[in-house]
Order: structure tokens, then sequence, then C-alpha cells
């Protein structure tokens, strides 16, 4: 702790040195300019007067979509229906994935820390650092428009998360049970089904159902880009200008979401 003389052979005491004191102001300083820097940059090339009439435009867009057109429920039901089976199938295609690879790169069950499990970690990194809407973009341009596009989608943005998260619960397992299966003479796969699966199982299970609850929020827009779901419906709506349907889909995906998270903090529960 730095201290410095106060006079009458009494010593007093600071938080930071001064050359702490000076590097922390320079970042300051620093921080401040970039900022600036970047705010005009970000001025330049924005159009100030659709900012300033946005809160018009946003009470007109809202006087346009009241009421819903409730009528319009009937043409719901299917794409809903398709969305929430983008969700689930999406998300236990990934888990069926996601299994192998989280045991590939996990440190205590991994064939070889030199070579496999920098594949795996290359898989889970790749899967997880590009956007499903993305991955919705490929896959149409490969495979066409439709709900399977969709699906794979989900499927692939899933793997890396779900790998992740499950790889970590197999490196902090207690490794006493799974030596005291091996003592018994027991072969790799009995190790792994009697000593780790079931000390993973309640976080498979939590994985499992925390991914599908943000599976059903990222499908409802994966119709944005051609990946059905009732995202296509929003997209045709919002083309056309149609703002009674629109307000009635955006309920709609409300009450997914809010159905869908309850759901899945009651098995949580369960689980846990």
């Amino acid at each position: 702790m730095p201290v410095f003389p106060l006079g009458n052979d009494r010593l007093g005491w600071t938080r930071r040195t001064p050359a702490e004191r000076l590097v922390r102001w320079v970042g300051w300083l620093i921080g401040v300019a970039v900022f600036v820097w970047c705010w005009n940059r970000i001025s330049g090339v924005t159009t100030w007067f659709f900012v300033w009439d946005a809160p018009r435009i946003a009470q007109d867009i809202l006087a346009r979509a009241t009421p819903p057109r409730w009528s319009y429920m009937d043409h719901l039901w299917v794409p809903i229906w398709d969305t929430l089976n983008i969700a689930t199938l999406g998300t236990l295609i990934a888990l069926c994935l996601a299994v192998p690879v989280a045991f590939l790169a996990a440190r205590n069950t991994t064939p070889s820390r030199v070579f496999v499990r920098p594949v795996a970690l290359l898989v889970i990194v790749s899967t997880r650092s590009i956007n499903s809407l993305i991955w919705a973009l490929l896959l149409i341009a490969i495979i066409g428009p439709g709900v399977f596009a969709g699906i794979i989608a989900i499927a692939i943005r899933s793997i890396g998360f779900c790998a992740k998260l499950l790889y970590e619960a197999i490196e902090e397992i207690d490794q006493s049970q799974v030596e005291a299966i091996t003592a018994t003479g027991a072969g790799p796969l009995q190790v792994t089904t009697y000593g780790i699966v079931p000390q993973i199982l309640p976080a498979f299970a939590g994985i499992a159902v925390f991914r599908w609850d943000i599976n059903i929020r990222e499908s409802t827009v994966l119709g944005l880009v051609g990946a059905g779901g009732i995202g296509l419906q929003l997209s045709s709506s919002l083309n056309t200008l149609a703002w009674p349907q629109v307000s009635l889909i955006l309920i709609v995906i409300l009450l997914a979401v809010v159905i869908s998270e309850w759901v899945s903090a009651k098995i949580r529960g369960a689980i846990v």
C-alpha cells in the first residue's frame, strides 16, 4: 500500500501510486477519445431526420396494428407447429451429435489430447461461433428453403453449445467412482456406462431443456430467411405492410416463448 509523509512523524496512504493514477487517467483519456471518434463516424452516416421522426412513425404503425386481426389465427396454427418441430427436432439431433463430441473433447475421456481433442474443440467452437440465421441462409442455398433447412440450422448451431457444457460436466465428475469400477476389471464401455454416465445425466437433462428453450426463440425468426415456421408468416406480413397480422403474429410468438419458458422451468425444477 503506497504511503507518504504527512508531517509530525505521521504517514498517510493512498490506494494507488502516482504512476498507477497516471496510467488510469491515460486509459480513461484514450477511452473517451475512442468514443468520440466512433460517435463522429456513426453520426456521419446517420440520417438524423429519420431518427427524430421515429416516435411519430412508431405511433402510426402501432395505430395501424391495433387491434390485431384475430381472424388470421387460422393461418398460424400450422406455422407455429412447424416452429415447435424445428426447435424440438433440431435439439434432438444436436444432442445426439453433441454427446460423442463432448466425450472426445473432455480431458478425462478423450482418446488423444494431442490429435482428437483439438478436432473436437474445433467442432464446438465453429458451430457455436456462427448464428443460426447464417446457418439457415447457407443451408437454404444448399438444400432449398423449408422446414428441413431450419431443423438442420438449429441442430448445427446447438451442437457446440450442448457439447461445451457437457464436456465441462464430464471433466468435473468424481474420479473415485470411475476408479472403483475400473478396479473391478470393467472395460472402457462399462466404465463409461456405470461410472460416468450416471454422474452427468442431471447435467445432460438440464442442458437439453435449456437449449430447447433457446431454440424455441431462435426458430421463430428463421422463417424471415425462408427456413419455415411462423417467421415466414411474419416476413410475408411485413412485406405487405399487413400490420394487424404482424401484431397477431408477435402476440403468438410471445405466448409460445412464455409457455416454453414455463415448461422448461418446470422440467428443470423437477430435475434439480
